[in-house]
């Protein structure tokens, strides 16, 4: 991302900086790869090194099923009952050495701030607004915002009105944007799917000056940790560098189109260690005048691909509704359903919405994800079934 700054700074790194009663503030680098990678510099209040206590809460280790049976799979998340709040309702359904999938259903607001030291955090918002508060500063957010959260930042999302549903994405690595849309400088390219400006980083730094106590919950080594500070965590009175949370949304995301039918990579929104995460955005489809808008069958033999439909407007996948999951497992191809290349035919747009997340390794499941599974999913494909009639103008034509 590029430099930011809020709040206050001194006119130099690493010199005095004082308080008005003469006292200096902290500084504290918050650094990546080590001295490599992105940095942000904050200036605090108080000593981020002070605390009054720990307590352990146990692990939150995912506990997969390696073994499953290989088939297309569809998951059914519109059953699951609102539970939690947007940490403690996390309902991992799959994952890998790379990244994990929670499926959540907020119920609660947080009662506690969050620091997630294992890994970056992408959350997609489906249908809540409301605030990402931080230490680096407000980020407000709405339907379909992604919110990109770096490694080791406090923060608490706070809705302005529950349940919420949303994915949760923990990425073990930094999460990024793909490289080739970025020139050596940094800036995205003109035939990028987006700007800079439709990134959106803190707009409001909350300086809280309190020395009571506040509880922040570390997620690091796979446990929980409830850590309990003498002061305000949000005591940083300035900020600057390239580490810090930001939102953006899939209805910014400009979609890239062809005359005959586009691979996947041209929906890529974020690169993360071993995955990428595509948004499906509704477009214009393939003007050339023989062109079949479905994608093509497809083995992937290197990725499994899950998608999360956004909208119900999938007029040839059947069966699938608002919050379905697909996974379509690397090892056996996958395509249209029986009927849905014909139906295609003559269509000009699409209103889909969806998010892909495309894996280098395989997703193994967890239990949960059996619990909410449609076992009769890989039937669709059989010739013998009913053959999808989807009118023209809506196909589904997501994925690959």
């Amino acid at each position: 991302m590029r430099y930011h700054a809020l709040g206050r700074l001194p006119k130099k790194h690493h010199i005095q900086f004082r308080k008005p009663d003469g006292g200096l503030y902290t500084e504290q680098l918050i650094s990546t790869y080590g001295f490599s990678g992105p940095m942000s510099t904050t200036y605090h209040i108080n000593q981020p090194t002070e605390v009054v206590g720990w307590e352990d809460r146990g692990s939150v280790k995912v506990e997969y099923v390696e073994d499953a049976e290989l088939r297309h799979r569809h998951l059914k998340t519109k059953q699951m009952p609102p539970r939690g709040d947007a940490v403690s309702g996390r309902f991992p359904l799959m994952g890998n050495s790379d990244v994990e999938w929670h499926q959540v259903h907020v119920a609660e607001q947080m009662p506690t701030y969050y620091k997630n030291a294992d890994g970056d955090e992408i959350l997609f918002i489906h249908d809540g607004s409301g605030v990402l508060e931080s230490m680096y500063g407000n980020v407000p957010f709405k339907p379909g915002d992604y919110l990109v959260i770096p490694r080791a930042t406090i923060y608490r999302l706070v809705f302005d009105s529950l349940p919420v549903r949303m994915i949760a994405l923990v990425a073990y690595g930094e999460v990024t944007t793909p490289k080739r849309y970025r020139n050596n400088y940094g800036q995205f390219l003109e035939h990028a799917p987006f700007k800079e400006r439709d990134f959106r980083p803190p707009s409001e730094l909350i300086t809280i000056d309190k020395r009571e106590e506040h509880q922040v919950l570390i997620r690091a080594r796979h446990r929980l940790t409830m850590y309990t500070f003498p002061f305000h965590p949000f005591d940083i009175v300035g900020w600057d560098g390239y580490v810090y949370p930001y939102a953006f949304s899939i209805h910014d995301f400009q979609p890239i189109t062809g005359k005959i039918h586009m691979p996947p990579p041209i929906h890529q929104t974020f690169d993360g260690p071993g995955f990428v995460v595509c948004s499906f955005c509704p477009r214009l489809l393939d003007y050339h005048p023989d062109a079949i808008v479905v994608p093509y069958n497809h083995s992937n033999v290197d990725s499994d691909e899950v998608l999360y439909y956004c909208n119900d407007k999938f007029g040839s996948r059947k069966g699938i509704e608002e919050g379905s999951i697909t996974l379509h497992p690397l090892g056996i191809p996958h395509g249209p359903q029986p009927g849905a290349t014909e139906a295609s035919i003559g269509a000009t747009r699409t209103e889909e919405l969806a998010v892909m997340v495309d894996t280098h390794r395989p997703f193994h499941l967890t239990k949960n994800a059996f619990e909410i599974e449609d076992p009769k999913y890989w039937e669709s494909w059989k010739t013998g079934v009913t053959p999808i009639q989807a009118p023209p103008g809506t196909p589904h034509t997501t994925g690959d």
